[in-house]
């Protein structure tokens, strides 16, 4: 049996791949992410999926690197808090498109109540529910509530779910004034990537 993991870019899927844990990696593409589900469901026995990666804190209280579980779709939430006892557990929210300014995720964060956004949860969880099957989003976060992306940070996937760096590149000498915010958005994606190994064993973990 084989637990998918929803993700988007392909730096995650290679922290989060574990035997019999299949990242599944959306590269920003919402209607690609939702396909590669489907075929990956018809194609193998699967007993879950996970959306699982990094994401924007819409609670101004995380900070990078904080972990934040919603496990409302999963059943025995307590072994899920025993497994990542330090995670925040409260509603991730997901959208085709990045939230990218502070003003953005306050707005969401007022809307929805969520701790989180992400751009694959929403995606997942849909699938898991066309096949009844359980469904969890984990996601560390790589950017704070008040934190507003640089447009160089915005361009920097590609539909692959690698990094665009020539994308990166090109808006840097556009707008060589937003180095300094970009090192930042490296430095907190960077503590979000550091917990993703953790993500996995606790993943892992729940079989």
């Amino acid at each position: 049996m084989t637990t998918l993991i929803a993700c988007g870019l392909q730096r995650e899927a290679k922290l989060l791949t574990r035997p019999g844990m299949v990242p599944v990696i959306g590269g920003g593409d919402a209607a690609a992410l939702e396909q590669r589900l489907e075929a990956a469901v018809a194609q193998r026995r699967v007993r879950a999926i996970v959306s699982a990666g990094i994401a924007g804190a819409l609670d101004p209280s995380l900070g990078a690197g904080a972990l934040v579980v919603d496990a409302r779709g999963w059943g025995r939430v307590e072994v899920v808090r025993a497994a990542l006892p330090d995670a925040r557990f409260g509603a991730i929210v997901g959208q085709d498109s990045i939230a990218a300014s502070g003003a953005q995720k306050a707005a969401l964060h007022t809307a929805t109540g969520a701790l989180a956004v992400d751009m694959e949860s929403h995606v997942a969880a849909r699938v898991a529910a066309r096949h009844a099957l359980p469904f969890m989003a984990i996601r560390a976060i790589s950017d704070t509530a008040s934190e507003t992306l640089p447009p160089a940070a915005l361009v920097g996937m590609n539909p692959d779910g690698s990094m665009a760096l020539g994308s990166v590149l090109r808006s840097l000498a556009r707008h060589p004034a937003q180095l300094p915010a970009l090192i930042r958005t490296g430095r907190s994606a960077e503590a979000a990537f550091g917990v993703l190994g953790r993500v996995a064993a606790a993943i892992a973990s729940l079989d």
